[in-house]
């Protein structure tokens, strides 16, 4: 039997860094927004945890897909996507339950006006609906509905890219490029518009994530040239100075779309896409950075990460706590120092708990399995001895 191939930490580090940057992100208004990934690029932590996604995608499912097991496989895939809506829509609610506490006990309604609360108090019937199809979606609170829909469509370009990646590659970002082009996205209801987090754009870096990695598992590697190195480190200093000058913001060049020129999250403008690619690209391609990401397996980091799932649930519960703790009581640098650095106390235990819950049962199974009696088969007599 084929060996379990050794888990890569660098994923489960980096998806820990992703985690922890969205949630102080979630909690607007700390001296510690200031500091995060977002503030240094065109991309953000979203961009980072789509993209670490589409390659854990790959190293979950794509080597399932053989003949005989597709149905279990896209069922299976299918099930985590059913999972992760049952997430979304139970962080929701909680999240209108937070804001609707502070609203009635600390005497602050105007909190119903945050995050797009207002539509569920002015149109309850019409909300709900939205919220179950996932047509309204609160601020703060709109990647796990993206991750599932990308989920559910991708047994298709699983399958394409395991048959023709270049071609299920150039369908995929033909569709970025039209979606953006031509305004094309999953609509709002009951409000007007798009969804914050367009899956017909995003699923481009969801894809590029999952069929390079594809292309690994299968012995191929992804080149390291000086040459795009060069121009991947250029683009990210270039990328870290645009920021903070005054052309950041602008949306259209010479006349040409937004989504070549500009820095739209929802269709996911070209320079996000160039900025997070380049940055993945130069972890890989340049070793110290690489070991640098690649920690124990018993490395805090690397159980955080592993645990990506209820981490990210808990971490955007207590955001909206943070949130509200902040609009409550706005403090200064020391609160929100306290605000930040107990939530991220409280994930890393959650992280820990469950991975000791983890060991449990695995320890449980194998005492069950050592303390099963042994039976020695019994001789049946011979016709001839009966």
């Amino acid at each position: 039997m084929q060996a379990k191939p050794e888990r890569d930490t660098r994923i489960d580090v980096l998806r820990a860094l992703a985690l922890l940057t969205i949630y102080i992100d979630h909690v607007p208004g700390t001296l510690f927004e200031h500091w995060t990934y977002k503030n240094f690029g065109f991309s953000d932590a979203a961009e980072g945890f789509v993209l670490i996604s589409g390659i854990s995608v790959a190293l979950a499912y794509g080597t399932k897909l053989e003949p005989g097991s597709h149905l279990l496989t896209v069922l299976k895939m299918w099930r985590r996507a059913g999972v992760l809506y049952a997430a979304h829509i139970v962080t929701t609610v909680l999240a209108l339950a937070i804001f609707a506490a502070a609203a009635v006990f600390a005497k602050r309604p105007d909190l119903l006006q945050q995050i797009n609360i207002q539509p569920v108090i002015d149109k309850t019937a019409e909300a709900l609906v939205g919220i179950v199809t996932l047509g309204h979606q609160i601020g703060y609170n709109n990647i796990l509905s993206v991750y599932a829909v990308l989920l559910l469509a991708s047994p298709a370009f699983l399958l394409m890219a395991s048959l023709r990646p270049w071609l299920a590659l150039a369908a995929s970002g033909a569709l970025w490029l039209a979606a953006g082009l031509f305004q094309i996205a999953l609509p709002n209801y009951p409000e007007p518009g798009f969804w914050f987090i367009n899956p017909l754009s995003w699923q481009f870096l969801f894809n590029i994530g999952m069929i390079g990695m594809l292309h690994v598992r299968r012995g191929g590697s992804i080149p390291v040239n000086r040459w795009l190195v060069g121009a991947a480190a250029c683009y990210v200093v270039a990328s870290l100075v645009w920021v903070h000058s005054p052309l950041w913001g602008r949306e259209t060049w010479l006349g040409l779309p937004a989504v070549l020129t500009g820095f739209d999250k929802t269709f996911l403008s070209l320079s996000r896409l160039l900025h997070i690619l380049s940055v993945a690209y130069l972890i890989i391609a340049i070793p110290v950075v690489s070991k640098l990401a690649r920690r124990k397996p018993d490395h805090p980091l690397a159980i955080l990460g592993k645990r990506s799932l209820p981490i990210f649930i808990a971490g955007t519960i207590i955001a909206m706590v943070a949130q509200v703790m902040k609009a409550v009581n706005p403090g200064g640098i020391s609160y929100d120092a306290l605000l930040i650095l107990t939530g991220v106390i409280m994930q890393f235990a959650l992280a820990y708990f469950l991975e000791w819950q983890s060991g449990l049962g695995a320890s449980a199974k194998k005492a069950t399995v050592r303390s099963a009696p042994h039976y020695e088969p019994r001789m049946l007599p011979s016709p001839a001895a009966s």
